[in-house]
């Protein structure tokens, strides 16, 4: 992560004393393990939910979920470390998950949303749109509602790239905010590409995604890529700009995200807007 930190000038929160404490993070995935990063100095879990088997307890059988976790709420290694978590199981322990949990999942977010005064919505999911005819329009119609209702939703492009129009849903949404890598070229140009069919122009941004180490297990730490692990660093700079100012909108941090990006050179549907700079972010 301490590259990571230096291409999107992370030194500048740690300089400015911003960790995301106090602003919440909703994470749609494969669950949590509690690894040690969660735990210190006390547990941020808030609660957690299994929308698949129905268990209480929090669990990851995938792994996937607590990496995505880890890059953006390890207190060790995590963009915004003091940040809370609300884990929502919605994928299987193969990282499969079906449309009727994600729809479950997202009512539940709608209810309970002001009770954990979560602010920010983490779906680093991406499905193919041939995969889900009859459900795609729905998925994206529950997606924007949670933008509408004052949400910071940020999703995951996809890793179906470079074909043009290969991102994926529910990232193809052209209310949200699309995460691609900026550093796929790296690993075979994974990241997923616009414009989308309805021609809406994505990602909307860009951080790194490949070869991101972050938390495994209960004690451990593995490298993984995709723009699954672009999508938190991105969250995780959210919450730190909440931290700072709290008022904000889903509306107005949009609009500062696109001010404040360092441009890569590509072409608008690959980079989007480019790749996020924090301290351009986080300044006034």
């Amino acid at each position: 992560m301490e590259q990571v930190s230096s291409l999107i000038h992370g030194d500048y929160a740690k300089n400015a004393h911003l960790s995301g404490k106090g602003i919440t993070i909703a994470y749609l995935d494969s669950g949590i393990s509690m690894h040690h990063d969660f735990l210190k100095p006390s547990s941020r879990l808030l609660f957690f939910k299994d929308f698949v088997n129905q268990r209480t307890s929090p669990y990851d059988d995938n792994g996937h979920g607590t990496h995505v976790t880890g890059i953006a709420a390890s207190s060790q290694i995590g963009i915004a470390p003091a940040s809370n978590i609300l884990s929502l199981k919605v994928l299987n322990r193969q990282g499969n998950g079906k449309a009727q949990h994600m729809i479950r999942c997202f009512q539940w977010l709608l209810k309970y949303k002001d009770h954990y005064q979560i602010r920010i919505v983490n779906i680093s999911i991406g499905m193919e749109a041939d995969t889900i005819k009859n459900a795609s329009g729905r998925i994206i119609d529950w997606v924007e509602r949670l933008w509408d209702a004052g949400l910071i939703v940020c999703i995951a492009g996809g890793n179906f790239g470079p074909a043009k129009s290969s991102i994926t849903i529910p990232g193809n949404s052209k209310k949200v905010i699309t995460v691609g890598a900026s550093d796929d070229m790296t690993a075979n140009d994974y990241s997923g590409r616009g414009p989308t069919n309805s021609c809406i122009v994505k990602p909307d941004i860009t951080a790194p995604g490949t070869d991101i180490l972050s938390c495994y297990g209960s004690s451990h730490y593995i490298k993984r890529s995709g723009t699954s692990m672009a999508t938190p660093i991105v969250s995780g700079a959210i919450a730190l700009c909440l931290e700072k100012n709290p008022a904000m909108t889903n509306k107005m941090i949009k609009l500062k995200l696109r001010s404040s990006c360092d441009d890569l050179g590509y072409p608008r549907n690959q980079q989007g807007w480019g790749r996020l700079n924090l301290e351009k972010f986080l300044c006034d």
